[in-house]
């Protein structure tokens, strides 16, 4: 599932969307368009937000208005993570013959949130805090989907970057609720094909591309006959230059006749 927000109006029409889950954040990764641009808090666990651009906007050209509406959406679904090694609560357990497995809803400050698998063997436990999305001065990141470099080795929802001077650092002071409740108001969930929407686009680009070569061809060619039209202009501009011509007082004062000149001609 796919949640779909409508930025706000002064800044025009555009579309920001993000992952249901971790999950859904692998499809979005592939399936991406190269107008998309990705948001995600730095060093904190969050949402993968997208902010879909116009055709021949670039990451550079996004108003602060934009901006501000992804970077508080990506807030809002952030979560903190810490290390609960009996910092905030001690878990004993015993050792059964096999591996013991338990999936943790652990209660922090009154957030709840879910725990990571755990396993008997295992001393130290990763907590994740619904405080994340109230932690002041966060650093959300954001760079063109085209910039995201994925491998194999990578956990799930985990991205790399090819180029590290592609990605661009907004500091966000803290949470604005009126942001939030107005992009809510938006809010649409769809389960859309994003790989029959990703193939569609590139169909599109691509009969756009052709389009393009085809007219520059025909450019060329216009431009290539405007140039040997104006060659010839010159070259039969060349046989009429005064001085190379002569005159009918000229040959009379030459003592040649016009028929002497026709017969010498021939």
């Amino acid at each position: 599932m796919v949640l779909y927000f409508k930025a706000r109006p002064d800044a025009g029409d555009y579309t920001i969307y993000m992952g249901a889950d971790k999950n859904e954040n692998e499809e979005l990764i592939k399936y991406g368009l190269p107008e998309d641009v990705w948001f995600h808090v730095d060093k904190v666990s969050s949402a993968h937000v997208y902010l879909r651009l116009k055709k021949g906007e670039t990451i550079d050209t996004i108003s602060e208005g934009l901006l501000e509406d992804c970077a508080q959406l990506v807030k809002a679904h952030s979560i903190q993570a810490a290390a609960a090694n009996g910092l905030f609560f001690l878990l004993y357990y015993w050792r059964c013959t096999g591996p013991l497995e338990l999936s943790l809803r652990v209660l922090i400050f009154g957030r709840c949130d879910l725990l990571r698998s755990w396993h008997g063997n295992v001393t130290t436990i990763e907590v994740a805090s619904c405080a994340g999305n109230k932690m002041n001065n966060v650093e959300v990141v954001y760079t063109p989907w085209s910039n995201l470099k994925k491998a194999p080795s990578m956990d799930v929802g985990q991205v790399g970057f090819h180029n590290p001077r592609m990605v661009r650092v907004l500091t966000v002071e803290k949470r604005v609720n009126e942001i939030i409740n107005r992009l809510n108001k938006t809010r649409v969930e769809r389960r859309p094909d994003l790989k029959a929407e990703k193939e569609a686009s590139n169909a599109a680009e691509k009969a756009e591309r052709k389009m393009q070569l085809k007219e520059k061809k025909r450019k060329e060619e216009m431009e290539r006959l405007e140039k040997e039209k104006w060659a010839e202009i010159r070259s039969y501009k060349g046989l009429m230059v005064a001085e190379k011509m002569t005159s009918n007082r000229q040959i009379a004062s030459a003592g040649r006749s016009m028929q002497e000149m026709e017969d010498e001609f021939v």
